[in-house]
């Protein structure tokens, strides 16, 4: 399987995991310190406040999307069994993902759908058709096999 096949399939199965931290609005930075950078402690010594801090906005998202609950918890179990490396893949995958515009983001979608139900020489086949395919040609072909119809 190529490199970027294979990227694009890491972050679209990892993309429910991450997508709803990564679209959570970032408040800026703080400002730069005076002194010294002091080093933040590992969660064990974190005080009740900061670790509260750190799960609200999960705690928000579980309770206001029961319906997604087993999603979440099941994308969170494959997240935690990945590697170090399969972890900055996805993540690489994911800004690659947010980077795109939305009709490359339909096609992705749709392509992984289609590619999920292949064997690996069908998706070799397919890889090879959707490169020589023209831009409407892909449009058509995503159309015809977006689940989101």
């Amino acid at each position: 399987m190529k490199t970027p096949t294979r990227l694009l399939l890491v972050v679209l199965l990892t993309l429910g995991t991450i997508a709803p931290v990564l679209a959570q609005p970032m408040p800026p930075p703080p400002p730069p310190p005076d002194g010294p950078v002091v080093p933040m402690p590992d969660w064990d010594h974190l005080t009740p406040q900061q670790r509260d801090l750190l799960i609200s906005s999960l705690r928000q998202r579980w309770n206001d999307a029961p319906d997604q609950r087993a999603r979440m918890l099941h994308h969170a179990e494959r997240w935690q069994a990945m590697t170090p490396e399969q972890r900055r893949q996805a993540a690489t995958g994911m800004r690659r993902f947010e980077n795109m515009s939305p009709q490359q983001r339909r096609e992705a979608k749709a392509l992984f759908g289609e590619m999920r139900k292949l064997d690996p020489k069908q998706r070799d086949e397919l890889r090879e058709r959707w490169q020589k395919m023209t831009p409407q040609q892909r449009q058509e072909w995503t159309k015809a096999h977006d689940d989101d119809r």
